[in-house]
């Protein structure tokens, strides 16, 4: 049986008579890669630090966003460099080697794996938030959250490590059953979530007539159905970026590797990483309390932007002030 990682790598690279057809695809995807790279970084950073400056979002919630964000500052960190560096590589018609493919192989599942199960997370603790509703803070609590997070570093480290354990064929049919059921998982709860909204549809307009006496009720309620919402739309652009990447995989399994299809995958695995900068995007266009941290950030960093040039103008006025005399 032969390397793994060596046989990843044909799904990707060419032959040097197609070298020419694919190598616009190959430079494309090299810039437009090294610019998510920079914004996955600064994006996941800026929301990472508005996550942690919102007083508003419950702990909890705060936990599984902050793991979310940490995975995504570890794919424009280090997963998109890695990835540039291969295609270099590949515009060269040089051959990383298969040592390079399984650094890759690890570093792009350990984080991608722990996105996905950090959207799984924090789409059951939004279940749990409306279902429960009162009783959410006595049963979740940021104690039994840390530990989640926790398991979901261990095994998203785990599982990449595993392929030297057992075979590609094994490895495989994990890693489906495991993103399957959590696929399964994620569906089944937000079909729950939208069936709980449904069925307290007029309790909802109850509690907007009567804003006065019971406004912080209405406030929490409908709170929780805008952030689950956002939870969402993270759940529903993470399919976007993944489908076509394990589309490509599926018709190049069943059909074998072509120029058309090395181009859709080298192309489609771009789209896995774009994910990482789409992220904090949505947090702060479907989250308003995060939105609001975040333009504060924005407005002390203009502020201190115009104060740091006010103290430039008087130097500027002091040197040539001493030019002319």
């Amino acid at each position: 049986m032969g390397n793994p990682f060596c046989e990843w790598s044909l799904l990707f690279s060419t032959q040097i008579s197609e070298h020419e057809k694919i190598q616009s695809t190959y430079i494309a995807t090299c810039v437009l890669n090294s610019f998510l790279c920079y914004s996955a970084i600064m994006l996941n950073c800026v929301a990472i630090y508005a996550i942690r400056k919102t007083s508003s979002l419950p702990k909890t919630l705060k936990t599984l966003l902050l793991s979310l964000a940490v995975s995504d500052v570890g794919v424009g960190l280090l997963g998109q460099p890695f990835y540039t560096s291969i295609l270099i590589k590949w515009l060269q018609q040089s051959n990383p080697g298969c040592n390079t493919y399984k650094v890759f192989h690890i570093i792009t599942y350990l984080f991608s794996l722990a996105s996905f199960l950090s959207v799984v997370a924090v789409s059951v603790d939004r279940f749990l938030a409306i279902h429960l509703h009162l009783r959410y803070q006595e049963f979740v609590t940021h104690n039994r959250v840390v530990s989640v997070v926790i398991s979901i570093w261990v095994i998203s480290t785990f599982l990449p490590f595993s392929i030297f354990a057992v075979s590609l064929y094994i490895y495989s049919y994990i890693m489906v059953i495991l993103d399957v059921l959590g696929a399964i998982l994620i569906t089944i709860t937000y079909v729950r979530i939208y069936l709980i909204v449904r069925q307290h549809k007029n309790q909802i307009q109850v509690l907007q007539v009567q804003q006065v006496a019971h406004g912080n009720q209405a406030a929490n309620l409908f709170s929780l159905i805008k952030s689950t919402v956002g939870i969402f739309y993270v759940y529903f652009v993470f399919l976007l970026c993944y489908l076509p990447y394990l589309i490509s995989l599926a018709a190049t399994k069943m059909n074998g590797p072509s120029i058309v299809l090395k181009g859709c995958s080298v192309f489609s695995l771009t789209l896995v990483f774009l994910n990482s900068s789409l992220n904090p995007v949505i947090y702060c266009w479907k989250m308003k309390h995060i939105r609001h941290a975040v333009m504060n950030i924005l407005r002390n960093m203009s502020r201190q932007r115009s104060h740091a040039s006010q103290e430039i103008l008087p130097l500027s006025d002091m040197i040539s002030c001493i030019n002319k005399d």
